[in-house]
């Protein structure tokens, strides 16, 4: 039965398509329709190869991080002041930060001891300071100043 309509079903598309009237028109519709269908079909799969393809080389190409040059003094001490100061227990009116060859000096009083290694060793892991110079002390009837 099946081999039945399936010989049945290429006898109507061969007297479809060679029908002496129509039967030309209809073989160069089919085959304008099919190539139409192959060439939209190959551009957008052509698309996405071409964008998976250039997806992968990126990845590829930034597998890591690239160097970044040595920021400028200007933005290296506003990024020891963002960083380090976030804190608000911290106070930022009484010590400056000045920067020179991305060398950070920190200057002015504080109250603890511990407070002036604090703010060194997080001045030392921002990223670009070069090094740090500590010129903190700590503030005149602070504890642990000399002269409490």
């Amino acid at each position: 039965m099946k081999l039945y309509a399936l010989f049945a079903a290429a006898g109507a598309a061969v007297a479809f398509f060679f029908d002496p009237q129509s039967g030309r028109r209809r073989r160069h519709m089919a085959w304008d329709k099919t190539t139409s269908f192959v060439r939209r079909k190959g551009r957008r799969l052509a698309r996405v190869v071409t964008a998976e393809t250039y997806g992968i080389t990126m990845k590829a190409r930034h597998l890591r991080e690239a160097e970044k040059p040595q920021p400028n003094d200007a933005t290296l001490v506003q990024k020891v002041e963002s960083e380090v100061f976030r804190d608000p227990a911290i106070p930022k009116g009484r010590i400056n930060v000045n920067a020179e060859n991305g060398v950070v000096f920190l200057r002015g009083e504080v109250d603890s001891p511990a407070l002036i290694d604090l703010l060194e060793k997080e001045t030392r892991e921002v990223k670009g300071v070069r090094g740090v110079e500590n010129l903190l002390h700590l503030a005149p009837g602070s504890a642990g100043s000399p002269t409490s």
